[in-house]
């Protein structure tokens, strides 16, 4: 596997770097991908413009927090897989974008159980919030890579992040100026900087899998189904 050529390590520069590579390698497929989220999220735009002056105010509400964990959540977990495959060097087509909505009910309710711990540690003086989000930074890549159920998706987080949460932290920072810096020249800025620091996460992942032993190389439809 390439990653092992290119001696990938779970650190910031280096996840950065390979994030880069592999968005120039497969930049169509990642920039449709990224696409088809900013269409998909245009509906949660138009409810956060519409703010308090709307008087149905409390059911655009609803509707947003429902469309965010039934739509938006599947969405994301499967364009963070691709991300993975690209990552990874192995091929995908964009259909399996959708391919998160065929495990729909450990997708939404792992994408609840994360959000509802977040939101928990944001609860608790910010702080306990971000260590949460940093340590529960794998758990989409484990419901789609690894086919696991919402608890023990954030249990296995949980564990394979121990040593590593200042560095997932500190992408999460430069991420951050990242996508700032693509803002700053607008709609192709947005989507290469999310190109970039999605890719980079996703290779934050694999680091970690090839640093502690834990990555099997499983061949692409090994019956050629």
């Amino acid at each position: 596997m390439e990653t092992n050529a290119q001696k990938l390590e779970p650190l910031v520069g280096s996840v950065l770097g390979y994030g880069w590579e592999t968005m120039k390698k497969y930049f169509l497929r990642m920039f449709l991908v990224v696409l088809i989220l900013g269409i998909a999220n245009i509906p949660l735009s138009i409810l956060d413009a519409a703010g308090d002056s709307d008087a149905s105010l409390v059911f655009l509400q609803i509707f947003g927090l429902a469309y965010l964990l039934f739509v938006m959540v599947p969405l994301r977990y499967g364009a963070a897989y691709l991300f993975l495959k690209n990552v990874r060097n192995t091929g995908f087509e964009i259909r399996e974008l959708f391919d998160a909505f065929y495990n729909y009910m450990n997708v939404v309710l792992a994408g609840l159980l994360y959000g509802a711990i977040i939101g928990i540690g944001i609860f608790l003086l910010v702080i306990p919030g971000i260590i949460f989000a940093c340590r529960l930074a794998f758990v989409p890549y484990l419901v789609m890579d690894k086919k696991l159920d919402p608890v023990k998706a954030v249990e296995e987080s949980w564990r394979l992040t121990k040593g590593y949460g200042w560095r997932i932290f500190g992408l999460g920072v430069v991420s951050f100026f990242i996508i700032i810096a693509g803002l700053i020249v607008m709609f192709v800025g947005v989507l290469v900087s999310l190109m970039w620091t999605k890719a980079a996460f996703a290779a934050m992942y694999q680091a970690v899998l090839l640093e502690r032993g834990e990555y099997v190389e499983v061949p692409e439809n090994p019956n050629g189904d």
